[in-house]
């Protein structure tokens, strides 16, 4: 009877706390050389016209992707990177995270009048990177923006 109880919690004990804790576990727990970013080649190169490496994501502005930023007052969001960019001048895009701070939905944005809208709840904030949205550094060189989003 021991012997079958063991053998029992040896072969159940591994998908029971696999379906408690998801595959997300197998993937934290992987061996793979897989850092979650995307080989350097020049920002062209890349599906989508942007890579990200070293807690920077490089825009090709080039892109019929980001056609949007192309004038200024034009916005975006970049859904896949959690950000909402703003073309302010020739020279500057704004990136912020897309992620309300009120009530944490995301992707749900309108912009006018110098303010984002969540319209999830109404609530707007300012494009100025004063209000509680997280404002990320950014730089234009050339046809690339860079985005430094730590």
């Amino acid at each position: 009877m021991k012997n079958k109880r063991r053998d029992f919690l040896k072969s159940s004990c591994a998908p029971i706390a696999f379906s408690m804790f998801g595959i997300s576990l197998l993937e934290a727990c992987s061996s793979g050389g897989d850092d979650g970013y995307e080989t350097a080649t020049p920002a062209g190169n890349n599906e989508g016209g942007s890579i990200e490496v070293d807690n920077t994501v490089n825009i090709d502005l080039t892109s019929s992707s980001f056609s949007d930023l192309t004038e200024i007052g034009g916005w975006m969001n970049y859904s896949s990177k959690n950000m909402l960019l703003l073309r302010i001048s020739d020279s500057e895009i704004r990136a912020f995270t897309n992620v309300c701070p009120h009530q944490g939905s995301n992707n749900q944005w309108s912009h006018s009048d110098s303010k984002f809208v969540c319209s999830n709840h109404g609530r707007s904030f300012s494009d100025d990177c004063s209000s509680a949205l997280t404002c990320f550094d950014t730089s234009i060189e050339e046809n690339i923006l860079t985005i430094k989003v730590s």
